[in-house]
């Protein structure tokens, strides 16, 4: 198979999208130290912006699953592969959280408390609607299963919205092969109306995703304005390994699979993928970030059908960034309350992060959401949430850059492995726009 790439030469921009998110970032830091609690409205414009982005962002994903089984075959090859990859990304993920936990011990390290805002409780932590109980594998099924064709999009049930999908796309599928074996041809109305409502969306989207500069620097501000930079210095032992796991994930292991599975080159990988990723950063959120996830598969040369697998299909399978923050965390608020936790209480604590994991929105603090679930189900406190809290805003960011890499990571293993295509792929060249990039969303 031949890379089609399918983003022509143009003239970089003077203030490429990348450099747009990490101003934004730093001023609204500078910004945030200057003035403090002064500029709390300014998280308001970010809160507007990200909440639009999620809005449309259910739509996307939904319309992109059907678009892909309406115009390429999904085999069940495929979709096996992308489990096996992802488990294994997951298990490496928790193993890693565990590891760290238990080797650099960050809960008997803490100082004195943080002083806490006196407004935020644990219950101001969990949004209305999520009940703080022991997770019941049955009932978090049953959950996952739509009740109407609707809630699912108003509450960003991110598992719920791929359910409907698949279902969707099966069906149409198989009502365009039957029609073709007939020579019907009407199937292709559903098809063009399909791409166009798919296409319109993510237009939509493009324009929003030109203010999330803007939303980058209000959160930044409101939080550094907020909180300051001392709950960073408290909790240091906390925020130092849990980024030392998440970076031990991307940089080692997904890098490894670039390197000796995919035999891509790194450059190549980083360069088409540092717009979605950068974006991550900002947005915190990995389903925020998925329609320029996939325009970077896409200017990768990654096929439709790989990269929608991936990015859509499997994106509550590639939560290593939550699975692992969790891991590592569940055993800091052990080791801070001076609780021991033996191997199989550990082994419950890795399974309930794997289970809340996948069932968890990929939306903002959705990492901290099901931890108090995980807490709930090993039996720990979880009066420690609010502390947490006022660094989360760092580790959620980046939390979203490792699981949108494990999105991307995926989607170009899957087209290694040639999903869609007839035979695999021995090679990876590097596509014509990673020559000519034009910098930017």
């Amino acid at each position: 198979m031949t890379i089609d790439s399918r983003a022509s030469p143009t003239t970089r921009p003077r203030f490429p999208f990348v450099a747009r998110i990490v101003a934004a970032m730093a001023l609204g830091g500078l910004i945030g130290g200057m003035f403090g609690a002064r500029v709390e409205r300014l998280g308001e414009i970010g809160s507007v912006v990200i909440d639009l982005i999620k809005a449309l962002a259910g739509p996307l994903l939904f319309f992109a699953i059907v678009d892909a089984f309406l115009r390429t075959q999904v085999k069940a090859r495929g979709a096996a592969l992308m489990v096996a990859i992802s488990l294994t990304n997951a298990l490496i993920a928790v193993a890693i959280g565990l590891g760290l936990s238990n080797l650099l011990q960050p809960g008997t390290h803490h100082a004195p408390p943080v002083q806490v805002r006196s407004a935020l409780t644990t219950r101001a932590v969990i949004p209305p609607g999520v009940e703080l109980r022991p997770i019941d594998v049955l009932k978090e099924l049953e959950g996952y299963l739509p009740k109407n064709v609707i809630k699912p999009f108003l509450d960003n049930s991110v598992i719920s919205i791929v359910f409907l999908a698949v279902l969707a796309g099966t069906a149409l599928r198989q009502v365009k092969n039957e029609q073709l074996r007939e020579g019907d041809e009407g199937y292709k109305a559903v098809e063009a109306l399909v791409a166009a409502l798919f296409r319109a969306t993510e237009v939509t989207l493009g324009w929003v995703i030109t203010l999330v500069p803007l939303a980058v620097f209000g959160v930044v501000a409101r939080t550094i304005g907020r909180d300051g930079l001392g709950p960073v210095k408290v909790l240091g032992w906390y925020l130092s390994v849990a980024i030392l796991g998440l970076a031990i994930q991307v940089l080692v292991v997904y890098q490894s699979w670039i390197v000796f599975v995919a035999r891509a080159p790194l450059r190549w990988f980083w360069s088409g993928a540092k717009d979605a990723l950068v974006y991550a950063l900002g947005s915190s959120s990995s389903l925020a970030t998925l329609p320029v996830t996939l325009r970077c598969l896409d200017r990768m040369g990654v096929s439709p059908q790989s990269a929608r697998l991936a990015a859509c299909v499997g994106t509550n399978l590639n939560n290593d960034g939550i699975l692992l923050y969790e891991a590592m965390a569940v055993l800091f608020v052990a080791q801070y309350h001076g609780i021991h936790l033996t191997v199989g209480q550990q082994v419950i604590a890795a399974s309930s992060c794997v289970i809340a994991g996948i069932g968890i929105a990929a939306v903002p603090d959705a990492g901290l959401i099901s931890l108090a679930l995980v807490l709930a189900t090993v039996g720990l406190p979880v009066e420690i949430l609010p502390l947490l809290l006022t660094v989360d805003w760092l580790l959620s960011r980046c939390r979203a850059v490792t699981n949108v890499s494990s999105d991307i990571l995926v989607a170009v293993l899957l087209d290694r492995f040639g999903v869609g295509d007839d035979e695999p792929r021995t090679d990876i060249p590097e596509p014509v726009w990673a020559a000519n990039d034009p910098g930017g969303i």
